[in-house]
């Protein structure tokens, strides 16, 4: 599956089911962006279970501000629903295929507890 735009019009309808959405915020400007973008491509031709995301900050700066994008690239993952890890940076593709494999391996009832707890 090849890489899908997220946008303010498509962003909580494609992050807020079942599954696991990875979601890279980038700009056309960033050199870092560009060099990852072809790494994330192959990871998502691997991948096709999972929908890969790709937010342009420039054209939706409202994304960008509301989940404080302040470095890009930044990687996010989501996981049914719940924003489980976010990191700037480009990642090496060894790296971002780990970051797969423990977002797979998530208690999902366990994250939603955890959730739960903090919210006290």
């Amino acid at each position: 599956m090849a890489t899908v735009e997220l946008t303010t019009a498509n962003f909580d309808e494609m992050t807020g089911k079942d599954g696991i959405v990875l979601v890279d915020f980038w700009a056309d400007w960033c050199g870092p962006c560009k060099r990852f973008a072809p790494v994330y491509e192959r990871s998502s031709e691997k991948h096709e279970n999972i929908v890969f995301g790709k937010v342009d900050t420039e054209a939706q700066q409202e994304l960008g501000a509301k989940f404080d994008i302040r470095s890009i690239p930044t990687i996010m993952a989501i996981r049914d629903g719940v924003i489980v890890f976010a990191q700037p940076g480009a990642l090496p593709e060894s790296a971002l295929e780990n970051l797969i494999e423990q977002v797979e391996a998530l208690d999902m009832d366990d994250v939603r507890r955890q959730l739960a707890e903090h919210k006290h």
